[in-house]
């Protein structure tokens, strides 16, 4: 992966290689940490960070759900994100700040070892691959469920909910697929290994509520309120996978896949099998928001050189 000159690690700059956690850490044995997925935009005006705001309350929310308490503000963490881009010299980057369960016990009550603190950027570019903005990605259906909402929970951004997500990837890879969409315990739709998707039929909007087993995304959230800027109604319930091959456009959001359509799902074309034209029209607005060519009405963008 691309490497950047320094990371951020618990309040000190350390060079990326020598960036390591001992191999009895709580986190490498149960999946304790929490975590977040951030993105700087290059735009005409200089680096800026998207929603930093929202990542970094979302950031502390997870921690609280799993009784993490973070050794630092949430101002004094957005701060350092900044300055990790400054240090580092990047117009645009993924942003990745983890809390996790450092060395200390390896019984399975974490609460004995410390809450570290790091955050990485690099260059990372599209998630689902160069042209998945424009022609769309293929999905199947996966085998593998969300589990039920009592068991684990998914409004927190936990490293150990990605094993489920791992096998969702693995599955549709190794079967010639992009991505998978996941089914909740119940049957219905829930989302993609590491996605929220939204469903387009006869001009209405539907994406699964937050009790669907999903983490209820940043990019999810502002899909539903630049749709609504163009007077567009959302609609979040419970989706049948049928309802899927019968859409006029259905799209991925999140961090990493930004806005992307799903062109196929089982092999089944979705509306014309491409990009759909309000796919296309929330991309657009989208991308003006994120590159500074619009104006800013909802205050999303944290411009580095100014934080």
């Amino acid at each position: 992966m691309p490497k950047s000159e320094k990371i951020w690690f618990n309040g000190e700059w350390v060079a990326w290689d020598e960036a390591k956690i001992h191999v009895l850490s709580h986190v490498v044995h149960y999946g304790s940490s929490v975590f977040e997925g951030i993105r700087c935009y290059e735009t005409k005006k200089g680096p800026a960070v998207f929603r930093l705001e929202d990542h970094v309350r979302r950031l502390f929310d997870s921690a609280k759900i799993y009784r993490m308490e973070i050794p630092f503000t949430p101002d004094e963490l957005s701060q350092s994100i900044v300055e990790t881009i400054r240090v580092n010299d990047l117009k645009a980057c993924y942003i990745r700040p983890v809390v996790y369960r450092g060395y200390g016990s390896l019984g399975v009550d974490p609460m004995p070892c410390p809450v570290d603190v790091v955050i990485a950027v690099w260059q990372w570019g599209d998630y689902l691959g160069e042209e998945a903005l424009e022609k769309g990605v293929s999905v199947c259906t996966s085998s593998w469920h969300r589990v039920a909402p009592n068991t684990i929970p998914f409004l927190a951004k936990a490293g150990g909910n990605y094993l489920n997500s791992q096998l969702v990837r693995i599955e549709a890879n190794m079967n010639g697929y992009d991505e998978g969409v996941v089914l909740g315990s119940d049957g219905l739709v829930s989302e993609g290994s590491g996605e929220n998707i939204f469903v387009i039929r006869n001009d209405s909007i539907y994406t699964p509520a937050s009790h669907y087993s999903i983490l209820p995304g940043i990019t999810r959230h502002t899909a539903i309120t630049l749709l609504r800027d163009l007077e567009m109604r959302v609609e979040q319930r419970g989706i049948p996978r049928e309802f899927l091959y019968i859409a006029d456009e259905v799209f991925f959001t999140g961090t990493a896949a930004e806005i992307t359509p799903i062109r196929a799902i089982d092999h089944i074309p979705i509306g014309e099998g491409k990009r759909g034209p309000v796919t296309a029209k929330l991309q657009e607005l989208f991308f003006q928001i994120t590159n500074a060519e619009t104006e800013d009405r909802h205050g999303w963008l944290t411009f580095v050189a100014d934080a």
